[in-house]
């Protein structure tokens, strides 16, 4: 399986994406935000986590405006997967792939520490490894976190089984303790949480490289 990690002016969790996607046996490349194409045969891009570009006027409001943008948004249009960790979440609702909005905390106060996840959904190839219902432990380190969607949003999101995770304890105030939504094709995910970040033992826990595993899995079988 074949991944690109995008890198922004600003990211600072790219590499720890990039060890943990090898470590699940992907061969990754990393692509410059500048570029405009990505290399042949990628399977998944990866957005991480950071801070692009500052944060500058608004959370992923400039990266999702980059030229590598148009080609991840190609990418996702033609049935590729994306995964969005935290600023790559907040990237991928500023391109309109993933609905929603991320904003301020409700506390109005960074928070990085490690909390309890619900896996809403196991259907899903980023999430297949889990058990529905499972708690899994995940790191965070947010400001922007708050995800929002009006009524509508939230009943399509629930009613199409789409919400990927979901906060034990809402340390944000995100609505519906949401912590992770899927496109409407299931193959686009972003969260808030960092699963690169639980991806060996030797960094805490190890939760997340299960997600890593369900992918290279995925292609594998395929």
């Amino acid at each position: 399986m074949k991944a690109a990690v995008i890198v922004f002016p600003g990211s600072n969790c790219d590499r720890d994406l990039a060890v943990a996607l090898r470590g699940a046996g992907m061969d990754v490349t990393m692509v410059w935000h500048k570029d405009t194409v990505l290399p042949r045969g990628i399977d998944l891009v990866g957005v991480p986590g950071g801070f692009s570009f500052g944060d500058y006027l608004r959370c992923g409001a400039i990266a999702a405006r980059s030229p590598i943008a148009g080609a991840v948004v190609a990418h996702a249009g033609a049935g590729g997967y994306v995964l969005g960790i935290c600023n790559g979440f907040q990237v991928l609702t500023e391109t309109g792939l993933l609905p929603g909005a991320l904003i301020r905390n409700a506390g109005l106060r960074f928070v990085c520490r490690t909390v309890a996840l619900e896996v809403a959904t196991a259907n899903s190839t980023f999430t297949s490894s889990y058990l529905a219902s499972q708690t899994v432990q995940f790191p965070i380190a947010h400001h922007d976190g708050n995800y929002i969607a009006d009524a509508d949003l939230l009943a399509r999101l629930q009613g199409e089984d789409r919400v990927a995770f979901r906060y034990v304890d809402n340390p944000n105030g995100s609505c519906g303790d949401i912590a992770g939504v899927l496109s409407d094709n299931r193959r686009v995910l972003g969260l808030m949480p960092h699963p690169e970040r639980a991806a060996d033992p030797v960094l805490g826990g190890a939760d997340g490289a299960a997600m890593f595993r369900a992918l290279v899995g995925a292609f594998s079988d395929a």
